[in-house]
């Protein structure tokens, strides 16, 4: 069984996300789409409905035979991975910044876990400059982000900061 965590925040969950989830699909037999809470961070969404609102849209990605499953986790995301018995851990890079934190944090993973190997995706084109961050306050100040995240997330949010419907 190859089985692959993808950890992140999804505060919000992006379209960016959900590329790299469907280009890992035929990588692994099953990948846990791995919520981070992080208690220092001020999220915009709890991590139970992070976990809900990525569940909701994950049957629209098919699985072409890889189960999609999610979860959270505290702490390190190398513990968590082998607690999953995971043997690699997913992660997404748009640009050049964040390969340089991305290949710090895959380098103490490894120390970690040397079992573990990380697979970095690049980025689609199209979601290179796309963040959850970023989302939230374009958002938050009147932006329009259709198309950048899933349409649900999009009525999520207006929900949470009582804009009525984007």
């Amino acid at each position: 069984m190859r089985r692959a965590i993808f950890p992140g925040s999804f505060d919000p969950l992006t379209n960016g996300h959900l590329d790299i989830i469907r280009r890992s699909l035929p990588l692994f037999d099953e990948i846990i789409i791995s919520v981070l809470n992080n208690p220092d961070k001020k999220p915009m969404f709890s991590v139970d409905e992070r976990c809900e609102m990525i569940r909701d849209i994950l049957p629209s990605l098919g699985g072409n035979g890889c189960e999609l499953l999610v979860a959270s986790f505290t702490g390190l995301t190398a513990h968590f991975a082998r607690e999953s018995g995971a043997t690699a851990i997913v992660r997404g890079i748009r640009a050049v910044s964040d390969y340089e934190y991305e290949l710090r944090m895959a380098l103490m993973n490894r120390k970690l876990e040397p079992g573990i190997e990380t697979v970095f995706l690049m980025a689609g084109e199209e979601y290179s400059y796309v963040s959850s961050t970023l989302m939230k306050q374009v958002f938050e100040l009147g932006g329009r982000v259709e198309g950048l995240i899933p349409k649900s997330v999009e009525t999520k949010m207006s929900e949470k900061l009582g804009h009525g419907s984007k």
